[in-house]
C-alpha cells in the first residue's frame, strides 16, 4: 500500500477510543471543498510517503497504549492489499476504522463479510443524484460509481457494526434542502455527521474564500434531519 500520512494519536477519528489515523494516497475523486487533496498521487509526492514498515512497527510498539487503528485518505478501498493490512493490525488487538466514499462495495463487502471492520465512516458528497453528486466530487463520478455508492449506502444500513454517514455542507454546492434530502435517504441511520466546510483549505482555490455554514444555521438544518436519523451532530472548524 502508498501510505502518504500518519497521525500517531487522535482523540476524534474514532471516537471513545485513542487512534492512529493512516491516510491512504490516491483517490478517484476530486471533491472542490477536500482539505487532503495534497493526497492524490503524483510523481513529485511519491517521494513523501512513508514505508509500509515504518507504520507496522509504529503500531506494533504502541500495542496496548492505542486502542485502534483508522484507515482514512485518499480513498483506501483502492488499494488492493487493504484487506491482508487490517487483517494483521486486527491480529494485533486493534479496532479498525475505515474512512470510505463508497465507490468500492466488492473491497467493502469483503472486508465486512470477513468481520475485519468495527467502524465505517462513508462520506455522502450530495443528495443521490447524478448530477449533483458528480458535481460535489469534483466531475470525477461515473455512472458505475454512483451505482456503486447507493449499494454501499444500503449495505451499511443493514449492518450491525458502527456505522456513521457524514456530510461536509457547502454553501456554493447545497442548500439546506439538500443535506435534509440526504438524511431522508440515510433514514433509520444510528449516526449522520453534518461537518462545517473549511475554505482555507479547500482543494479548488475558486471555494477558499466561499461562504460557509454557521453553527446555528448546521444546528437548524440538523434538528430537521433528526426526524430521520438516531442521532445527528455537527462538527464544526
Amino acid at each position: 500500500m502508498r501510505f502518504a500520512g500518519l497521525i500517531k494519536q487522535s482523540l476524534v477519528d474514532y471516537p471513545g477510543e485513542v487512534a492512529a489515523v493512516i491516510f491512504s494516497r490516491g483517490c478517484n475523486m476530486l471533491c472542490p471543498f477536500c482539505h487532503n487533496g495534497n493526497l492524490i498521487i503524483s510523481a513529485r509526492q511519491k517521494e513523501q510517503d512513508i514505508d509500509e514498515k515504518q507504520i507496522k512497527d509504529f503500531l506494533q510498539e504502541h500495542k496496548g497504549f492505542l486502542d485502534g487503528v483508522v484507515f482514512s485518505g485518499g480513498e483506501p478501498t483502492l488499494h488492493k492489499k487493504l484487506p491482508d493490512f487490517i487483517e494483521e493490525i486486527k491480529s494485533w488487538g486493534y479496532l479498525v476504522k475505515l474512512d470510505t466514499n463508497g465507490t468500492n462495495p466488492e473491497m467493502l463487502n469483503y472486508l465486512l463479510d470477513a468481520r475485519l471492520l468495527d467502524y465505517v465512516a462513508m462520506d455522502i458528497k450530495a443528495p443521490l443524484v447524478l448530477s449533483k453528486y458528480k458535481s460535489a466530487s469534483g466531475g470525477r463520478l461515473s455512472p458505475q460509481n454512483f451505482a456503486n455508492i447507493r449499494n454501499c449506502v444500503n449495505r451499511l444500513l443493514g449492518e450491525s457494526i458502527m456505522v456513521e454517514f457524514r456530510t461536509t455542507a457547502v454553501p456554493a454546492l447545497h442548500e439546506a434542502q439538500d443535506i435534509i434530502a440526504i438524511s431522508e435517504m440515510l433514514a433509520g441511520a444510528e449516526l449522520y455527521s453534518i461537518q462545517q466546510f473549511n475554505p482555507e483549505n479547500a482543494w479548488d482555490s475558486g471555494l477558499r474564500n466561499s461562504a460557509t455554514f454557521s453553527r446555528q444555521e448546521l444546528q437548524d438544518i440538523a434538528g430537521r434531519c433528526a426526524r430521520n436519523i438516531q442521532k445527528v451532530r455537527v462538527l464544526t472548524m
